[in-house]
C-alpha cells in the first residue's frame, strides 16, 4: 500500500477584495482520493462568508484552449474545477475604486476560488475534458442575463496573459463580441432599503447617505408595513439590506385598545415579515429597539440583559427584538430618548421656554439623549465597518440626566433662567393621566458599539448644536 496524503483547507486573500482563493482539503492514498469540495461549517470557520448557495452547475469542456468569458454574473459563485487544470482569470466589474483590477490563477481539482457578485470570471482550459463547477447563491433564469455584465476576454486594459494565445482557443462568437473595459457600465451595489424614510430617524439616514444612489428611500406611501402586499412588489434579491425605521411609537396611546392592536401590528407582525424576507433572501436587517424593552430595576443596560418591558410599547418592542434576533444577519439598534427632525421634547422644552411657561417635569427618569444623526452615522458604521451581527446600543455619550436636567439644560441654552423647571416624579406627573408604565433608568451602556469604532458624541454637545440649529 502507497503512502498515505492529506492537504488542509486554507483561505487565501487576492488582490480583487471580496475574492477568496481555497486550497481545498484532499486526502488520498494508493487508491486515488477523496476532495472536500463544499464543506460550508469548516469553510465558514476559516472566513468564506455564507452565502447560501441554491444551485450547483458544471461546465464541460472537452478541448485544452477552450476560453470562456468575461461574464459578472449578479449573484455569488464558489467555482472549483472537477477534473483537468484551467488557467481563471478574474476582473473586478463592480462600481467603485478597484473597477478593473484582474487576479488570474491556475486551479486543479485541488483548488477553488469564491467570487462576489459583479466579479468578471472566465478561463481557459489547460487539458481536455475539464469540467468547471460553479456553485451559486441564486437560481439561473433567462431574466437574469440581463443584469450580467460582460468584458471582452481580449480587453487591452485588462491584459489577461492568457497561456494559450486566444487566436488558437475556443471561443463562442458571443464572447469575442463583449465590449472593451472602457465601454462597459459597471455593476451598481446591491441596495440598501430604508423603511419609515419620513420619521425623525428615516429623515436623518437621508441625511447620512445623502445622494447615493444605492440608497433607496421609502415612506408609508411607498411601502405599507400593514399591507401584506408591499412585501410581494419588489425584487429582495437586488437588496443587500434592510433598515426599518418604521415603528408605532405612541407609547401611552399603545395601552388602549385600538393602540394596542396598531403597536402590534407595525412592530410585531411587520418585523416578522421583513425577518422571513431577511432570512429568504439572505438580507441584512437593521432593527431599531428602544430602551422599553428594559424595567429600568439595572443601573446600567447592556445589550444581553433579559428583556423585562412593563407596558404594551416595550412588549411589541422586545416581540420584535425576539424575532430580528434569529435572522442570520441582523443588527438590532436599542437606543433612547430620540431627539430629531419633527416633535420631540427637546423642541416643546424651547417653545415653552420662549414663551416663559415654568413647566413641571419629570425628575425620577434617567436616561441620555440619542440625536438622530448619530444613529444615523452609527448604523452606516455597523453596515460598512462588517461588524458582528447582534444586538449595540447606541445613544449619545456623557453622564444620565433626567428629563428634568435636560429640560433646565434647553432652557439654560435658550437664555431663559433654568430654575423655571420644576421637578416631579413620574407618578405625580401622570396622575388622573392615562399612562403607559415608564422604566425609570434608561442608562444604555456603549462599552460595544465603542470597541468596534464607534463614538457617539456627548448628548451636551448635540443638545447646543440641535437648538443652534
Amino acid at each position: 500500500m502507497g503512502i498515505g496524503f492529506s492537504k488542509k483547507l486554507a483561505l487565501t486573500e487576492t488582490s480583487i477584495p471580496g475574492v477568496l482563493l481555497i486550497d481545498l482539503p484532499v486526502h488520498g492514498d494508493n487508491r486515488g482520493w477523496f476532495k472536500e469540495n463544499w464543506q460550508r461549517e469548516k469553510m465558514l470557520a476559516a472566513g468564506l462568508p455564507d452565502f447560501q448557495p441554491v444551485q450547483n452547475n458544471m461546465s464541460f469542456n472537452e478541448k485544452a484552449g477552450t476560453t470562456r468569458g468575461i461574464h459578472a454574473e449578479p449573484w455569488d459563485k464558489f467555482i472549483s474545477v472537477a477534473s483537468g487544470r484551467v488557467f481563471g482569470a478574474w476582473v473586478d466589474l463592480r462600481e467603485g475604486s478597484t473597477f478593473g483590477t484582474v487576479f488570474s490563477a491556475t486551479l486543479g481539482p485541488s483548488q477553488a476560488i469564491f467570487i462576489p457578485r459583479g466579479v468578471g470570471n472566465a478561463f481557459q482550459t489547460l487539458e481536455d475534458n475539464t469540467a468547471y463547477s460553479y456553485l451559486v447563491n441564486d437560481h439561473w433564469s433567462a431574466d437574469a442575463q440581463d443584469q450580467y455584465t460582460f468584458l471582452n476576454v481580449a480587453d487591452e486594459t485588462a491584459n489577461i496573459p492568457w497561456p494559450i494565445p486566444l487566436e488558437r482557443a475556443e471561443l463562442s462568437d458571443k464572447d469575442r463580441a463583449h465590449p472593451r473595459l472602457a465601454d462597459v457600465s459597471a455593476m451598481p451595489p446591491r441596495r440598501i432599503l430604508v423603511l419609515g424614510a419620513d420619521g425623525q430617524l428615516g429623515k436623518a439616514l437621508r441625511k447620512e447617505y445623502g445622494d447615493l444612489e444605492h440608497v433607496e428611500f421609502a415612506v408609508r406611501a411607498d411601502f405599507d408595513l400593514s399591507d401584506p402586499e408591499a412585501y410581494r412588489t419588489r425584487n429582495w434579491r437586488d437588496y443587500n439590506t434592510i433598515i426599518n425605521a418604521a415603528a408605532y411609537t405612541a407609547v401611552d396611546e399603545a395601552e388602549t385598545s385600538y393602540g394596542r392592536q396598531a403597536a402590534w401590528a407595525i412592530n410585531v407582525t411587520a418585523v416578522a415579515e421583513l425577518a422571513k424576507i431577511a432570512a429568504r433572501y439572505n438580507l441584512t436587517l437593521v432593527h431599531i429597539s428602544s430602551d422599553y424593552v428594559f424595567d429600568g430595576t439595572t443601573e446600567i443596560h447592556a445589550e444581553d440583559e433579559p428583556l423585562t418591558p412593563l407596558g404594551v410599547y416595550g412588549q411589541t418592542k422586545a416581540a420584535g427584538d425576539a424575532i430580528v434576533s434569529v435572522v442570520p444577519r441582523h443588527y438590532i439598534v436599542r437606543t433612547s430618548w430620540v431627539i430629531g427632525e419633527g416633535d420631540n421634547f427637546v423642541r416643546t422644552m424651547a417653545r415653552l421656554a420662549a414663551r416663559g411657561v415654568r413647566p413641571a417635569v419629570v425628575n425620577d427618569q434617567i436616561g441620555r439623549l440619542a440625536f438622530t444623526a448619530d444613529i444615523a452615522a452609527g448604523i452606516r458604521h455597523l453596515l460598512e465597518s462588517n461588524a458582528d451581527y447582534g444586538a449595540y446600543n447606541l445613544t449619545n455619550s456623557g453622564e444620565p440626566q433626567s428629563w428634568a436636567d435636560i429640560a433646565k439644560d434647553v432652557y439654560q441654552l435658550a437664555g431663559t433662567d433654568a430654575t423655571a423647571v420644576t421637578g416631579v416624579t413620574t407618578a405625580q406627573y401622570f396622575e388622573g393621566k392615562l399612562a403607559a408604565p415608564r422604566p425609570l433608568n434608561s442608562f444604555l451602556g456603549l462599552d460595544k458599539i465603542q470597541s468596534i469604532g464607534f463614538s457617539p458624541e456627548d448628548s451636551y454637545v448635540r443638545l447646543k448644536e440641535y437648538l443652534r440649529n
